[in-house]
């Protein structure tokens, strides 16, 4: 049974028992910044899990993408040594949601393992919880395992540690059972089959399924101290390994021979031009390679980018780990990662289409990054000839200064030590060497490796790496007390009779709110859109019907107004406006006109409906490659980042805007439509990775020029748009930049600030040529021959400089006469300022050259800092090292430096004390020549 039929079997099975199909979400997780990667089936519904969400059904399949490299699950390191380590994998999982609960999960589990795909119930184990000081042990779990057919000598009590399963410190919790699978010979037989296999050592008895019943809510009593209450509705949260189910299926002993890696790591051997062979370093780089382009190639599909921070700096990590196994143990010099990731999108495309649909985009990002990292390998190892160069011979450098060489240029760790080793230093064994290096780069970045969270932010994760919520606990009940808040903002900006159901301060509810007071207010309806999806929240006033002419003496009532600051969703439904009370009291069970700001409205809208015209044209004059992946929508401009692999030339942008300001004018309508986000999707809708969207959506679509088919833009959306886009009114990009690697980010301006920006180029434009006395149209051609006079000026003034600086104009004694000698050897230490750095160096070719055998020091200041340069002279470099010397005269000026043997540079914040180091010069070569 291949892995896609595994696949296909375990979602029709629960299909035909009431659950619904879920799609796996991306690998970017969706509105959790504590969560680097997706890592477990779970992950997509967490706010269901913890009340904050309500979907359309209560039982839930799904086959997830996961990927565990970072935090508490991060399998980056022993990936290629196991057979079951990988960063990138599937987890068939099945859900409940307050529906069935441990009978029913128990009787799927067994049921589909043993029925449906035939697995000798021999060689299974199943574990419970042993029960501990607050919870007895799991009784009904075993009691049902054996109601199903399971031997009670196969049926084990663990503790907590394996066996039961928390979201945070506080939050859902509960007991959880796991299914193992023996691998190995004979099942039969009790010596090989055995208890202390399971949870044990080794791989031969391994899990494969984990069943999770959240059944308790954990609540601090007081600080460090936490008891368990019983869920109202205890919900169901199971994950079954497809590559380890597939190793069971199959028959064989590894997942990477299973068909999901084997056509992966024989696709590498190929291209090596060697066999596989497990037990060997090739083998080892083979696996780490095969791993690593499926989590590569699933990440740039999903969104995410090689980068330095974050889940980008890890993936960055993922694919230089699998280029330098390549090059380093297989001999795959030339660029070859790429055609691993395609081969991927080979591989999985049918069931993952999204593969497919970014394949080009990602052959182009695996492309530069492999480049990228031969020129960062190329400059790390010269980084390292420098911090050499500051440390005595043989001596270990300080691991803060090896740290950046791995960090930031990506020089892998055992070639740190090689190199190391090769010159000499003696170096501690290697366990050793990585615990030290670990540390130095938590006191750097404090973050352990790989650019996960510190322990401290990662004690705020939960073991599948879910956060629980972060907000303030009040909102967490309101919901179910109050109910969903109705939003009419789509019709209107004006809404009468609007209730205050609550207020609220800090974690507190009041039941009133005098002048003057700040709070958040919660209204039974509103018309205030609340920030989500990248625009911004609304603002504008809640005022009493004073303003309709109602005598509010007579009915005993005050004059009331409050200026809303900002709208939020806190959480699913509940939609809080942040108020300052101007006038008045505000108060609970107030009727109030909820007033939105509605010229900042329409400008919001113009800028939102902007940005969907531009994703679209972008996507037309750049490629389909481009995906949204960030974004603001404000009144007075729109921000958008966006997947893209270079910058974009002046054509490119002139072009986007044409076709943006070639929509306006057409004046289409705005089209909005309802639909099941299924529905959406098949449509063609774009959804946004990162967004997390429900049953239904907003589906926002706009016409192209080709008639009624023709859809120019289409996407999800649940923002404030414009009726038509000639409501835009114009359309102007103000810069282009790059925020990461292959991600770039526009900011561009509608409406009255479009017109306002051209007319303050216009008054640019006028003014410079009323200064250089020129017509707008020969402008251009009057600053380019201005410009090229300046050059000519200037290069004129550097060799003036220069040559004064050396002694060729006004009899200047620069020629290596001053030169002292010190204990035999020449130096010649003077003053350079007036030379910018490369002038510098210039100068100190040219009087190392005329007194041929010595040692140069030179010194400048320029704004406040001190620059230096150390030569020496072929013939002296072990004698006089240049970065010794500099190591020893940049503190007099406040700084540090390093280099070479024979060219060293450094500098300070000192410069009054330039004089005394150059002087200095001399005693410090005599002391280095003892």
């Amino acid at each position: 049974m291949t892995g896609n039929e595994i696949r296909e079997k375990f979602l029709q099975y629960f299909e035909r028992h009431d659950h619904t199909r879920v799609r796996s979400s991306p690998l970017l997780p969706a509105n959790d910044p504590t969560l680097l990667f997706t890592n477990a089936g779970m992950n997509q519904f967490k706010d269901v899990f913890l009340g904050q969400e309500k979907r359309e059904y209560v039982r839930a399949c799904s086959s997830q993408k996961c990927l565990r490299a970072g935090g508490k699950h991060n399998d980056l390191d022993e990936v290629g040594k196991t057979a079951r380590h990988q960063t990138f994998f599937e987890m068939l999982g099945n859900f409940s949601f307050g529906d069935y609960f441990k009978e029913d999960a128990i009787k799927f589990a067994w049921d589909f393992l043993v029925n449906e795909l035939g697995m000798d119930s021999k060689r299974l184990w199943f574990t419970v919880f042993e029960g501990d000081d607050q919870v007895g042990p799991d009784e009904d779990a075993e009691r049902f395992w054996a109601q199903v057919g399971a031997p009670p000598e196969k049926i084990l009590r663990f503790s907590g540690k394996d066996n039961f399963w928390q979201m945070g410190e506080t939050g859902p919790c509960g007991p959880c059972s796991e299914i193992h699978y023996y691998l190995g010979d004979d099942p039969e037989d009790p010596t090989k089959n055995r208890v202390d296999l399971v949870n044990g050592p080794g791989d031969t008895t391994m899990e494969i399924w984990n069943l999770v019943f959240m059944q308790y809510n954990r609540i601090e009593v007081e600080a460090g101290k936490y008891k368990l209450e019983p869920l109202p509705k205890p919900s169901v949260d199971t994950g079954l390994g497809l590559e380890r189910t597939a190793v069971i299926m199959q028959g064989v002993k590894s997942n990477y021979e299973t068909d999901l890696l084997k056509n992966i790591v024989d696709f590498v051997a190929t291209l090596a031009d060697r066999h596989y062979e497990a037990e060997t370093q090739s083998g080892f780089a083979m696996r780490v390679i095969a791993d690593h382009a499926r989590a590569t190639a699933f990440s740039i599909a999903d969104g995410i980018l090689p980068g330095n921070e974050g889940r980008n700096y890890v993936l960055r990590k993922i694919m230089r780990r699998a280029i330098y196994q390549g090059r380093h143990a297989l001999g795959l010099n030339d660029l070859f990662f790429y055609k691993v990731t395609n081969f991927v999108v080979d591989q999985m495309h049918e069931a993952f289409p999204e593969l497919e649909t970014q394949r080009d985009f990602t052959e182009r990002m695996v492309r530069l990054e492999e480049v990228r990292f031969g020129s960062t390998l190329t400059v790390g190892l010269h980084k390292l000839e420098e911090v050499l160069a500051r440390t005595y011979e043989g001596e270990m450098p300080e691991y803060i200064e090896l740290v950046p060489l791995n960090d930031t240029y990506g020089v892998p760790r055992d070639l740190i030590r090689v190199s190391l080793q090769e010159r000499g230093v003696d170096i501690p064994e290697e366990d050793e060497f990585n615990e030290q290096f670990d540390d130095a780069m938590r006191q750097i970045q404090g973050q352990t490796t790989y650019g996960v969270p510190s322990k401290r932010t990662r004690e705020t994760q939960s073991q599948s790496g879910l956060r629980s919520w972060s907000g303030k606990e009040i909102f967490l009940d309101l919901p179910q007390r109050i109910g969903t808040i109705a939003f009419s903002g789509y019709e209107t900006t004006r809404l009468e009779n609007a209730k205050v159901l609550a207020l609220i301060k800090g974690n507190s509810e009041l039941d009133d709110m005098p002048e003057a007071d700040e709070g958040e207010v919660i209204l039974d309806r509103t018309p205030f859109y609340a920030e989500s999806g990248g625009q911004v929240g609304d603002v504008g006033r809640l005022r009493n019907p004073s303003a309709d002419g109602t005598d509010l003496t007579a009915a005993g009532r005050t004059d009331l107004s409050a200026v809303v600051t900002d709208t939020y969703s806190p959480v699913q439904g509940l939609i809080v406006h942040k108020v300052k009370v101007e006038k008045g009291t505000l108060k609970v069970g107030d009727i109030v006109t909820a007033e939105v700001d509605v010229e900042k409205r329409d400008a919001t809208r113009r800028n939102h409906t902007a940005t969907h015209l531009m994703h679209a044209a972008l996507r037309e004059v750049l490629g389909t490659h481009v995906k949204q992946a960030g974004s603001v929508v404000a009144p007075n401009y729109l921000r958008f980042d966006f997947t893209h692999y270079q910058p974009l030339t002046p054509n490119e942008i002139e072009e986007i805007e044409r076709l943006v300001n070639y929509h306006i004018l057409r004046n289409e309508p705005v089209q909005t439509d309802e639909m099941a986000t299924e529905e959406a999707m098949r449509s063609g809708a774009m959804a946004l990775f990162g967004e997390k969207y429900g049953e239904q959506v907003r589906v926002l679509s706009i016409k192209g020029a080709g008639g009624d088919e023709d859809i120019f833009s289409r996407e999800l959306c649940g923002g404030t748009h414009v009726r038509a886009t000639g409501d835009i009114g114009l359309f102007k990009i103000t810069s282009d930049e790059s925020i990461a690697s292959g991600v770039r980010r526009i900011r561009a301006i509608t409406g009255v600030d479009a017109y306002e920006r051209f007319r303050e180029d216009e008054l640019l434009i006028d003014q410079a040529a009323s200064g250089l006395k020129t017509s707008r149209a020969e402008l251009p051609a009057v600053i380019s021959k201005l410009q090229d006079e300046l050059k000519k000026a200037r290069r004129e003034a550097d060799e003036l400089r220069m040559k004064i600086a050396t002694g060729a104009v006004g009899g200047s004694s620069a020629n290596g006469d001053e030169a002292r000698d010190v204990n035999g050897v020449k130096v010649l230490a003077r003053e350079a300022s007036g030379l910018d750095a490369a002038g510098m160096r210039q100068l100190s070719d040219t009087l190392l050259a005329r007194i041929k055998s010595g040692v140069v020091v030179l010194g400048r200041s320029s704004e406040g800092k001190v620059s230096l340069i150390v030569r020496t002279s072929n013939d002296l470099t072990s004698k006089v090292p240049a970065g010794k010397v500099i190591k020893e005269l940049a503190p007099i000026v406040g700084g540090k430096g390093g280099g070479k043997a024979d060219m060293a540079e450094g500098g300070g914040a000192q410069p009054e004390k330039l004089s005394e180091a150059l002087e200095a010069s001399y005693a410090i070569v005599e002391k280095i020549l003892g």
